[in-house]
């Protein structure tokens, strides 16, 4: 029988199981959309329901299994992935005792006495990690021994989101660099947990799982696993990673010098680094790639899928009903409309995300700026325009920090995940870059780089480079318009203008970010 393997995948936005053969041809897809727990008590919070996240996982394989008509037996190996950031807490018996998702921010306290009490940590736990406090696990860590106290002191191991989904299935409590970086305690030159960051910031260096690379075999699915999800007991189970690195390699950015856009429900600009380097102005993050010895320099477009997620279920029941008689994705609908609106989408500048900038990280007020009373003007097509051109506009902005910190000049640039499935934004992003934008194939390329670590757990390929090699395929290329192109640089310095004055409106307390990092 042909062999598969099947990668799990907890995305800030949904959970989703994906079946691919050795050639990364996707056979099933299952998938549900999750929210994540508020706790009014606590501003800020975003939990991670373990019990309830895990059932829908659960459903997730059964049904991938079920529709590719598969037996359990042909799944050779299980990897995962998840968004990053993302920490769960267990207790000595294995069982969970606390997890937050990404962006959960209710630890601003924590982070302003860590700050103040040694002014210059976050620097130089900064130079060591590549991470600020903004995302990281330190005060997450600080904010349960202040409010959990019995959470803390039973806690005796912590891991990140793609680690327990591992663990779920194995047993096995381990962590892989890509992942763990995010957490703010690995040390980018020596790719494990830096024990001296960990005790300056009053974490127990005992709670940290070992760390294993992205693509190694660490245990099998366990026969509690098995009956969950009806995989064979004893399926190797094999280390994943963070969603973006992972990401980034499923669409063969694994080598030096090579630049990706990751379009989902956060946009990711990564370049990957000949060597680790701290930003001195500490705006972009520098994270462990899953490839051994290779690093990332990243921008983070803040909830982009979340902005045009909002668009379509505030504005367009219509749009809804008739593609849902069209038989298409509303998406598609939606930008087959845009592409029908001059660049520049009649002047209208969308103010969600900011550029990169994760030393003092906030953004202004979502808005919609110089909008006209004419329907024709400004209408759904129009205003949907403008959101993808902006969202392309941040990500050139994060591109070119990061290649500027990395070093290295960029020759073209990889679009992929779910905005890069219409014909349009990937040109947009190539008028607004510059640059000659690439579109693969296999788009959801974070859960086929999870299937890759499983064949390269297995030892169905020798490394994860030679694995991506091997299954990426080009579906699409898009050229710049120089005469856009240098357009589009002019809305871009209008947008910066703009949007300066809108943090001045969040600082005066007039209006509210859209998120603010912990302790600003």
């Amino acid at each position: 029988m042909t062999p598969h393997v099947l990668a799990i995948d907890a995305g800030t936005g949904s959970g989703r199981a994906v079946i691919f053969d050795r050639a990364g041809r996707q056979v099933a897809v299952a998938q549900e959309e999750w929210t994540h727990l508020s706790d009014p008590r606590h501003p800020g919070s975003m939990e991670f329901d373990c019990a309830a996240n895990w059932a829908l996982l659960v459903r997730c394989v059964r049904k991938a299994l079920a529709d590719s008509g598969l037996p359990a037996s042909a799944i050779r190996a299980v990897s995962a992935t998840s968004m990053r950031e993302g920490i769960v807490l267990w207790d000595r018996n294995g069982r969970e005792l606390w997890a937050c998702a990404n962006v959960d921010s209710r630890a601003s306290d924590e982070t302003k006495a860590l700050k103040a009490a040694m002014p210059g940590f976050e620097r130089d736990a900064y130079a060591v990690t590549g991470q600020t406090f903004a995302l990281g696990a330190i005060p997450r860590l600080k904010w349960i021994e202040r409010h959990l106290p019995d959470v803390h002191a039973r806690t005796a191991r912590m891991c990140m989101l793609s680690d327990w989904i591992v663990a779920r299935l194995s047993g096995e409590i381990v962590c892989d660099p890509s992942n763990g970086g995010t957490s703010g305690l690995l040390a980018l030159d020596s790719r494990t947990w830096d024990a001296d960051v960990a005790r300056r910031a009053g974490v127990d260096p005992a709670i940290l799982p070992p760390v294993h690379e992205t693509g190694t075999a660490i245990g099998r699915v366990t026969a509690a696993a098995a009956a969950d999800t009806g995989l064979a007991a004893g399926t190797p189970v094999v280390v994943g990673g963070g969603d973006v690195q992972l990401g980034a390699l499923g669409l063969g950015v694994g080598r030096a010098g090579e630049a990706a856009v990751l379009g989902g429900t956060f946009w990711q600009e990564v370049v990957n680094m000949p060597r680790p380097t701290a930003d001195p102005a500490m705006r972009v993050r520098v994270n462990p790639h899953v490839v051994p010895g290779l690093s990332q320099a990243e921008g983070i477009a803040f909830m982009v899928g979340m902005t045009t997620r909002w668009f379509r279920d505030a504005f367009c029941d219509e749009e809804k009903r008739i593609a849902a008689e069209r038989g298409i994705d509303v998406y598609a609908l939606l930008e087959e409309k845009s592409a029908t609106v001059a660049p520049g989408a009649n002047g209208i500048l969308p103010i969600f995300s900011d550029v990169m900038n994760c030393g003092a990280w906030y953004h202004a007020a979502p808005s919609l700026l110089n909008l006209s009373l004419d329907a024709s003007v400004c209408g759904k097509p129009q205003i949907f325009r403008a959101i993808q051109e902006n969202a392309a506009i941040v990500a050139s902005e994060n591109l070119r920090l990061a290649a500027d910190l990395a070093g290295v000049t960029l020759t073209d640039l990889v679009f992929a995940g779910g905005a890069s499935k219409g014909a349009l934004w990937g040109q947009i992003l190539s008028d607004v870059t510059g640059l000659p934008v690439k579109v693969p194939e296999v788009t959801e390329a974070t859960a086929l780089a999870a299937g890759l670590a499983a064949w390269v757990g297995i030892g169905e390929y020798a490394s994860l480079p030679e694995a991506a090699d091997a299954v990426v395929r080009w579906r699409r290329r898009y050229e710049p318009d120089a005469s856009r192109h240098l357009f589009y640089g002019e809305v871009t310095q209008r947008w910066r203008t703009a949007y300066a004055a809108q943090r001045q409106l969040v600082d005066a307390g007039i209006t509210r970010s859209m998120w603010k990092a912990p302790g600003l």
